[in-house]
């Protein structure tokens, strides 16, 4: 699995990404529901950030969540970061990318699975390595 550069500085990264891109992953802004790509995909393979290629979660971990938003109940080891985010009124975790701190989605804990969690991610911030 081949790793993108990281750019040092955010006029790499606004030269790098598309525009919805760098708005979600490094504005820390949030796609509309049920516009995203990967909503309702089904193939198997490995999701990984669309700004750095890290390796973020297996398709095995996707689940229906009805939100609008890709969902997962865990992350790859290591792959993550979690910080708290009041933003907007809300008491949130924010997800981010531990390879290059670009804004993914937001974790909640009311997910169906064993887990419990919910990772709603913004499709944008993913691309799919299938398998």
């Amino acid at each position: 699995m081949l790793k993108r550069p990281v750019p040092k500085n955010e006029r790499e990264w606004e030269k790098m990404l598309t525009p919805e891109q760098y708005k979600i992953l490094r504005e820390k802004g949030t796609e509309a529901p049920f516009t995203g790509k990967y909503v309702h995909e089904k193939e198997d393979g490995t999701y990984v950030c669309a700004a750095c290629g890290n390796p973020l979660f297996s398709s095995n971990a996707k689940f229906d969540s009805g939100t609008g938003w890709p969902s997962f109940d865990q992350a790859l080891p290591g792959a993550i970061e979690m910080h708290r985010d009041d933003s907007g009124g809300m008491k949130r975790t924010e997800i981010i990318c531990a390879r290059c701190d670009s804004h993914l989605g937001h974790v909640f804990d009311d997910g169906p699975t064993k887990t419990g969690k919910r990772y709603c991610i913004n499709s944008v911030c993913l691309d799919l390595e299938e398998r």
